[in-house]
């Protein structure tokens, strides 16, 4: 038996990314910056002299965390502690990191696992970082949010901090809408240079790190997509390497990237000092992202007797042989050379405006200055005192700073101007996106910046391999532009390219390949996902002996079925992250998926872990055409979840697991995941809530702010509790609200 399904999970449409635009979320609470939020930090003083007495140290202590912006007031309590950056624990002011889920897991304020709290030692300003990343995101770049914040460690003031926001998985799915990619942190000596096609080559140690080191996917360790990377860069001639480059780096984001660090003289990132970036593998776009990182040697700052003001714009790298194969094939590629004058010169004809910019950080130096007058560690280093701080907006203060803020500004805005080359660029096509449901015309969209307009921007398709009619795309005046193809059966298959003329006649074409959209509807065999376990402590070992996420299929087909022609994949955006073993399940049969992120291990260890803390599983064809999804939430240990029956539709949990056989153990071993809790009285304006039956179970503010945690609960005290909204998630992934009244 087959069966013949629409591809719609849940109300959800395919959709599909060449090259997704990135989100911005708000600065909210935590990253406010019209105030200067105070951050109270507890910790034992002995815990504190031994940080200090031990600098390279990494080792986080137990501390209570207080944040106060004056609209919020949070207490957090237990935080990990610790010292962060390079240089910068050896200077007398000190930058820390406080860590909101290292004794509580899965703990986030604000939506953040991190916080980074820079002494901005070098910067006698206290700002240029925040000035850059403000432009970073001025620009739509996915930079880290940023504020000031005054610091207090045992009740005594440690003085001006900037707050950046930490760059992990949760920065990449707030930015990307996905987390799941390798996120490598790239510090000196990164110069991206090739090493040979062995992905381990790319496993450099210096001193007592790595120099790419992988964030996420530690277990895989799989530097495959890096070492692909620095192949292009290495071999691809220039004629093809704009398509080539395309393919697997999000390009002209990074032309963006290119141009503001020059014009703000950030000298310590890739380009000149092979130094503090990430590449983040988004995995919707297949691409690499480029993410800037640690940015307080800006603006004037000086180490090299450099004047980054006057610096040639087009080689901005060090001198000789040392190469930065990155910016060295886009500085000598005339495309990309083309397109990276040409937002230069947007960056700084109409992105910015010094004038206002100069303003606006007038207006903050006036809100920080009275916490800089007052903080005690500002003159340890350099001497600095009060009036320097003054000064070092307008005047050099000597040494390391050889610029004011504004005359740098000024400077390099002048020497930029003077240095752009002139002429016409090929159109940019970028964020390209498909989407299509059942029975609904396929859209198509992607944004456009040219030289001179106007631009026709038209879709080159073909159905089922045939030709057909271009058709025109309509723009919003913002820059994206949007088509809608009619009249395409479900079940076929659609190939497309974008091509933008504009008004000289230069033309783009991309992808280069044209891009697919799989049918939405067509013949699929019955397999199910019948049951998974994401917290397998003790129940079943695999073939290595280890105890690793599983995921059992079972074959509800009246006929045999060969997996090696489907994918199985925890991402559905990613369908086909994972090709199952070229094996047939028999009607009838059950198999075993190791769910380890170690595909080297075997045939039936796919390449991704499943969270415990909820995700999605999906089973697909080649055709990229459902035959099995199912999401679940947060999971219990060695407690399974699947089908009541085998290939049946209600999902329960088992206490009893059943991997790679029939769910059929008794309706007692069963608890059905989605039945509700009763709790009362809700709302609540008293003592006590109760449960209708003990669970395990976390509650959180609206903030996100973890406030309870208990094992087999029946009732909670919320006397204390403020009133308020209140989120409880039990262990078996069930959500609840509760209200607290006055």
């Amino acid at each position: 038996m087959r069966r013949i399904i629409p591809f719609i999970i849940a109300g959800l449409l395919l959709a599909g990314s060449i090259s997704a635009q990135p989100s911005f979320p708000v600065n909210g609470e935590l990253f406010v910056d019209t105030v200067v939020p105070r951050v109270d930090i507890t910790i034992n003083p002995d815990s504190l002299q031994w940080i200090y007495n031990n600098p390279e140290s990494d080792r986080e202590f137990h501390a209570l965390f207080v944040f106060d912006n004056g609209t919020v007031r949070d207490t957090i309590d237990p935080v990990g502690f610790r010292l962060r950056g390079n240089t910068s624990r050896w200077s007398r002011k000190k930058s820390f990191k406080v860590s909101f889920n290292t004794f509580t897991p899965g703990g986030k304020y604000y939506g953040v696992e991190k916080m980074n709290l820079n002494g901005e030692h070098n910067d006698p300003s206290v700002i240029r970082s925040k000035v850059m990343w403000d432009i970073l995101r001025k620009w739509d770049i996915p930079a880290p949010r940023a504020n000031h914040v005054r610091v207090y460690i045992n009740g005594l003031y440690y003085g001006l901090y900037i707050n950046v926001e930490h760059i992990d998985e949760e920065f990449a799915l707030s930015r990307f809408g996905n987390n799941d990619g390798n996120l490598y942190k790239c510090l000196y000596p990164a110069d991206l240079a090739y090493l040979g096609s062995n992905p381990d080559s790319y496993k450099i140690w210096t001193g007592d790190r790595w120099v790419y080191e992988l964030k996420t996917n530690e277990e895989e360790n799989d530097f495959s997509d890096l070492a692909a990377f620095i192949g292009v860069l290495e071999h691809v001639s220039d004629e093809s390497l704009v398509c080539n480059l395309n393919a697997l780096f999000n390009t002209y984001d990074y032309l963006k990237i290119m141009a503001a660090q020059i014009f703000c003289g950030d000298w310590d990132g890739y380009i000149y000092n092979k130094n503090n970036f990430y590449l983040y593998h988004n995995t919707e776009t297949g691409k690499f992202e480029y993410i800037p990182y640690d940015v307080d040697n800006t603006f004037g700052i000086d180490w090299f007797n450099v004047d980054w003001a006057l610096r040639d714009i087009y080689e901005w790298q060090p001198g000789g042989d040392q190469v930065r194969p990155l910016y060295d094939r886009f500085m000598h590629n005339t495309v990309f050379r083309e397109q990276y004058s040409w937002y230069a010169g947007q960056l700084i004809n109409s992105t910015l405006d010094i004038d206002s910019l100069i303003q606006s950080v007038e207006a903050r130096k006036a809100m920080i200055a009275p916490y800089v007058a007052d903080d005690p560690f500002y003159p340890l280093d350099y001497g600095y005192d009060f009036d320097d701080f003054q000064r070092s907006y307008t005047e050099a203060t000597g040494a390391h700073v050889k610029y004011g803020l504004f005359p740098y500004m000024q400077t390099r805005l002048l020497s930029m101007t003077e240095q752009i080359e002139t002429g016409s660029m090929d159109p940019v096509i970028k964020y390209i996106r498909h989407q299509r449901i059942a029975g609904q015309p396929i859209t198509i969209s992607a944004f456009v910046e040219a030289d001179a307009m106007p631009v026709v921007f038209t879709v080159l398709y073909s159905v089922n391999g045939g030709t057909a009619p271009e058709t025109v795309m309509a723009g919003d005046g913002s820059g994206t532009y949007t088509a809608t193809l009619e009249n395409i059966p479900d079940d076929a298959l659609v190939n497309y390219q974008l091509r933008a003329e504009d008004g000289s006649g230069r033309t783009t074409i991309l992808p280069c390949l044209p891009a697919r959209i799989s049918p939405v509807a067509g013949n699929t065999p019955l397999l199910f996902i019948n049951e998974f376990m994401a917290d397998n402590e003790a129940t079943i070992a695999d073939d290595h002996g280890s105890y690793s996420d599983w995921i059992e299929i079972y074959n509800g087909d009246v006929s045999d079925v060969w997996l090696g022609s489907l994918y199985l994949t925890d991402n559905f955006s990613v369908p086909d992250k994972w090709r199952l073993p070229s094996v047939t399940l028999p009607a009838g049969g059950f198999t075993l998926i190791w769910a380890d992120g170690n595909s080297a291990l075997g045939a039936t260890h796919a390449s991704f872990k499943l969270d415990k803390d909820g995700e999605e599983i999906g089973i697909y064809t080649s055709d990229l055409l459902v035959v099995d999804t199912l999401t679940f939430g947060g999971q219990d240990e060695d407690v399974s979840t699947g089908r009541q029956s085998d290939g049946a539709a209600e999902i329960v949990t088992f206490t009893t697991p059943t991997p790679g056989h029939s769910n059929t153990v008794s309706y007692a071993d069963q608890v059905p995941a989605e039945e509700s809790l009763k709790l009362w009285p809700n709302p609540s304006g008293g003592a006590i809530i109760r449960l209708n039956r003990a669970v395990d179970c976390r509650i959180y503010n609206m903030a996100g702010i973890l406030v309870y945690a208990g094992h087999d609960v029946t009732e909670i005290d919320v006397s204390k509790y403020p009133a308020g909204v209140y989120i409880i998630i039990t262990g078996e992934g069930q959500v609840l609200k509760l209200v607290k009244s006055p």
